[in-house]
């Protein structure tokens, strides 16, 4: 086993992964945990988007409706498109600068001024294309009335999305909560302690403090993002489960960047991953696994990995239930910032998560 433990460079197991995010980017503005008391978050990357193709959509079938054939609707729909996109993009930005103060306003407030500011965008729209020249008598008062009723809907749309997100965060993390603390796993570990509680009081003492911990963690129904450090806080008390148990089978490696310690996770993300790593890679072997989690900041992204060698022949561990809820949870906090990959090659299996920060 012994010589699978240079596989646990990063140079070496990062041929295996495409780079899913150019290390330099710049800071997305969305990359700010949700306010508590804001409504609907306009910052994501993943609603920016949305939001540009919903209003497309919308251009594409109204302009549909007066266009001769396919000719004309293209160049009406890019006569549109060249207001609309513009104040789109403005009303998505200025309801992201503004939802600091926004937040402090009561919900119904926060519906009307996020409809006003459509309203305003809408006018926006109309005044570029008729400084543009492409429009003769602007229709202002039907721009207004259009920005106010696709804000409107764009903001229903949004708020159901985050009312959405909770059941479905929920069911996910128990699912992977049934999954993860596992009978044996407790027994097994009351077994340690028990033995040890003779020969070494003290360091029984600390297992059963660690493991109450863990489970304390696990009860905790908050669902409040956690700061990366506090998972990696979590990961070694675990690992510190573990390695009573294993002793030196299991031989763990930590590479933590603490540039990289505010990054935001969904709570008790990362000890599933580690616990995937022992399960896969040390109790199978007589010879035990190399396990290495690291961490590191690259610009605006943060790059999570757990790897670890698993034992000849082994195949891919990567169908599980708890990858799959720790891939769900990721994409219901971050969306498309948020990234997951996973893999075997050459007897070392990785997990790999990119989230901005």
């Amino acid at each position: 086993m012994g010589s699978k433990s240079g596989f646990m460079k990063d140079t070496q197991i990062l041929s295996a992964f495409h780079e899913l995010v150019p290390p330099n980017d710049e800071r997305p503005s969305g990359s700010a945990p949700v306010e508590a008391a804001l409504v609907f978050d306009a910052c994501q990357t993943g609603v920016v988007l949305r939001a540009v193709l919903f209003v497309e959509v919308c251009a594409g079938v109204g302009v549909a409706f007066a266009a001769f054939d396919l000719v004309d609707w293209v160049i009406r729909l890019a006569m549109v498109t060249g207001g609309a996109l513009p104040a789109t993009l403005s009303w998505l930005l200025l309801a992201c600068l503004t939802k600091r103060l926004v937040a402090r306003l009561p919900a119904a407030i926060q519906y009307t001024v996020a409809v006003a500011m459509g309203a305003v965008a809408g006018l926006y729209g109309c005044a570029m294309l008729a400084w543009s020249g492409l429009l003769v008598g602007p229709p202002w008062v039907a721009s207004a009335f259009s920005g106010l009723l696709l804000s409107g809907i764009l903001v229903g749309a949004l708020v159901m999305r985050s009312k959405g997100r909770m059941p479905a965060d929920t069911s996910a993390r128990l699912a992977e909560l049934q999954s993860r603390i596992r009978p044996h796993f407790l027994f097994n570990t009351l077994n340690s302690a028990i033995a040890l509680v003779r020969a070494e009081p003290p360091k029984a003492e600390a297992l059963l403090e660690d493991l109450s911990d863990l489970f304390r963690e696990a009860l905790n129904d908050s669902g409040e993002p956690v700061r990366l450090a506090h998972e990696i806080e979590l990961a070694q008390r675990y690992l510190a489960i573990e390695q009573v148990r294993f002793g030196e089978r299991l031989r763990v490696q930590w590479a933590i960047d603490p540039a990289a310690d505010d990054a935001k996770l969904p709570p008790l993300l990362l000890q599933p991953l580690v616990e995937n790593a022992v399960r896969h890679g040390v109790e199978p072997s007589a010879q035990g696994a190399d396990v290495r989690i690291s961490t590191q900041r690259r610009g605006s992204i943060v790059v999570i990995k757990v790897t670890n060698t698993v034992p000849s022949g082994q195949g891919e561990q990567g169908q599980g239930l708890a990858l799959r809820n720790v891939r769900e949870r990721l994409s219901l906090l971050h969306d498309v910032q948020g990234q997951f990959k996973s893999g075997l090659k050459d007897g070392v299996y990785q997990v790999r998560m990119e989230v901005p920060i």
